[in-house]
């Protein structure tokens, strides 16, 4: 039998289907493994290259097949999908990825260790608790709105309208009612409670982190930008340049360019929107606060005279993603510039 050079591995939650390769990209296989069966089988055949679609699971299963000698490439399923031949289909999946994996000019996706995995958990827990809670307060507001009771708008001031003025109303309002939003407010107060303990725990992992110690020292970049970033790319020398790393954000112009004639057009948004939200949330608090002497007044200043507001704040959080590259890549320290 040839020698397996390459592997591609569809994954799945119980079946997965994996093809086979030789050195000529002659396909020597392309069968079904149950989950049980994966672990196995690689044990008993000599380390190859094995690709796999970074999707659900498949940190975990890089790592683990790692551990038995294979090299493991993980690669975005838009650029698997020009590979797909026919009809879709699991062998059809699975025969794709092993050829994009062996080309030479592919781009793929580095594996997440289980701490880097577990703290953008964290993050994603985080960011959907503020959804529940944002749809909670909009149901209390709503709710009390029928009833012609109005509710200042703000987080906080909703939690002083009910320490002050609830009492005042409650009295008019039914007693189902009364008792439905006092259910709310509870449930209210153990989400908050609950996103404290969120937040104490990316807290401790910025602080224990050496990296996320640094990039906190530039403007617009706090705990949970840096924290983020950190688990999300782990060594920034993965990627070539700062351009390279805020592309992968989708903060760099989508381009449509044909017959020597260039046309840009907005930011492409790919990549991890929560990162990119981070980021241009810390631009825009950059700018609200700038001030001569600030870093970077002069460069804001220049271009707030020249284009709108909103294009400024993503200039700017393409500047931030650039340096925090910079430091990171190169392992230096944030240095303040007043330009």
């Amino acid at each position: 039998m040839d020698t397996i050079h390459a592997i591609g591995i569809d994954l799945a939650k119980s079946v997965f289907q994996i093809c086979a390769f030789n050195r000529a990209e002659k396909k020597l296989f392309n069968k079904m493994l149950r989950r049980n069966q994966l672990l196995r089988f690689l044990s008993n055949i000599e380390p190859c290259l094995i690709g796999m679609e970074a999707c659900g699971s498949s940190h975990y299963w890089a790592r683990e097949i790692s551990k038995l000698g294979h090299t493991v490439k993980l690669m975005p399923p838009q650029y698997v999908k020009p590979y797909v031949k026919t009809n879709k289909n699991d062998a059809a999946d699975a025969e794709a990825i092993c050829e994009a994996v062996s080309r030479p000019n592919m781009r793929f996706v580095s594996v997440k260790s289980e701490e880097q995995q577990a703290l953008l958990l964290l993050h994603r827990e985080r960011d959907g608790v503020i959804r529940d809670r944002t749809a909670l307060i909009n149901r209390i507001r709503a709710s009390l709105q029928e009833f012609g009771v109005s509710i200042p708008a703000g987080r906080f001031r909703l939690q002083i309208w009910f320490r002050e003025d609830f009492a005042l109303v409650e009295d008019c309002l039914p007693t189902m009612l009364c008792n439905h939003i006092k259910a709310m407010q509870s449930r209210l107060m153990d989400l908050e409670k609950y996103l404290g303990g969120l937040d104490t725990q990316i807290d401790r992992a910025s602080q224990e982190s050496r990296q996320c110690q640094a990039i906190r020292e530039i403007p617009g970049v706090g705990r949970l930008t840096s924290s983020a970033l950190v688990a999300s790319i782990g060594d920034a020398r993965e990627f070539n340049s700062g351009r390279q790393l805020s592309a992968w954000l989708g903060l760099v112009p989508s381009q449509h360019s044909s017959g020597g004639k260039s046309l840009l057009l907005g930011i492409s948004k790919r990549g991890d929107s929560y990162l990119r939200r981070m980021f241009i949330h810390g631009a825009r608090a950059v700018i609200r606060h700038i001030k001569p002497g600030k870093p970077y007044y002069e460069w804001i200043t220049n271009l707030l005279n020249r284009m709108h507001k909103n294009k400024v704040i993503v200039a700017l959080a393409n500047k931030l993603v650039r340096v925090v590259w910079a430091i990171l890549a190169r392992d230096q320290k944030y240095q303040a510039q007043t330009i």
